[in-house]
């Protein structure tokens, strides 16, 4: 029998939860607040929260300094091109070692993860002098081939658990049947692996959407995202936190939409599953 849980608990519970995910949204409504202030109410002390002249200066400012929608569009390109190529990359190589284990497959997979452990700077001279010499500084390519092979070991070790729990039995039924290897692949087991491709591919387009430090160091003007965007407004005489937090926020947004539209896909998936 279940154990009962008391409305207290219940309370209890509920409290700690809404703390915990107020906790968790409180920079993003800081961020939110400040870039309808002026750069006086921003830094003023004690802070102020509601109760100030709201503008939309900051906003206006920002978009007159700098090109948003072309930071946007390059933040796109490059989170979901280097997403996708990734995936191109993974698929194939976690199905070899899903199904396909060699006495090195466990060693393989642990140095792949032992690389995300490489100070990123170390690598970062070597990686300029290369991207000098091909002539793709400042470019879209050289940023998704970049991210993608930063990603790439989460992306595969991703992949590789998901497809262990499909059955190997299936496969070997479609190679019966005469499959050939890109058929099994592409039709077969992509399918059934779907919900854990989506949520790879969604938990890699963020993690390329806010990385930083490549996408400030190997870009200027072309291919700058939406971080290098963000960055552009700390100046040397100081930060402007009220321009900062508008760009942060123009930043942030479509995060903050796809992980709505996530979320609501989740929830009418679920529904439907139940109900069906």
């Amino acid at each position: 029998m279940a154990r009962a849980i008391t409305t207290q608990k219940k309370v209890m519970w509920t409290a700690l939860a809404w703390a915990f995910g107020l906790a968790i949204f409180f920079p993003i409504l800081w961020t939110f607040l400040t870039s309808f202030k002026t750069e006086a109410t921003a830094i003023a002390d004690p802070p102020v929260w509601f109760l100030f002249d709201w503008t939309t200066e900051n906003y206006t400012a920002v978009q007159e300094r700098s090109n948003y929608p072309k930071a946007l569009m390059n933040s796109i390109i490059i989170a979901v091109g280097s997403t996708l190529l990734g995936i191109l990359i993974a698929v194939p190589a976690a199905w070899a070692m899903a199904f396909v284990p060699g006495r090195r497959t466990k060693d393989v997979l642990l140095w792949m993860l032992s690389t995300k452990m490489l100070p990123a700077v170390g690598v970062l001279y070597p990686l300029v002098l290369l991207a000098k010499w091909l002539g793709v500084m400042d470019s879209r390519i050289l940023l998704v081939v970049v991210l993608m092979l930063i990603n790439l070991p989460i992306i595969v070790w991703m992949l590789y658990t998901y497809f262990r729990e499909i059955p190997g039995e299936i496969l070997e039924a479609a190679r019966m049947d005469g499959a050939s290897l890109s058929s099994e692949i592409l039709y077969v087991l992509t399918p059934m692996a779907v919900p854990g491709i989506a949520s790879t591919i969604l938990l890699n387009i963020i993690l390329a959407w806010n990385e930083a430090f490549w996408t400030i160091l190997l870009t200027t003007v072309n291919a700058a995202p939406l971080t290098a965007f963000i960055a552009s407004f700390s100046a040397p005489e100081g930060l402007f936190y009220a321009k900062l937090s508008a760009a942060s926020m123009l930043a942030i947004a479509p995060i903050l939409v796809m992980g709505w539209f996530s979320q609501k896909q989740l929830v009418r998936g679920l529904t439907f599953g139940a109900v069906k």
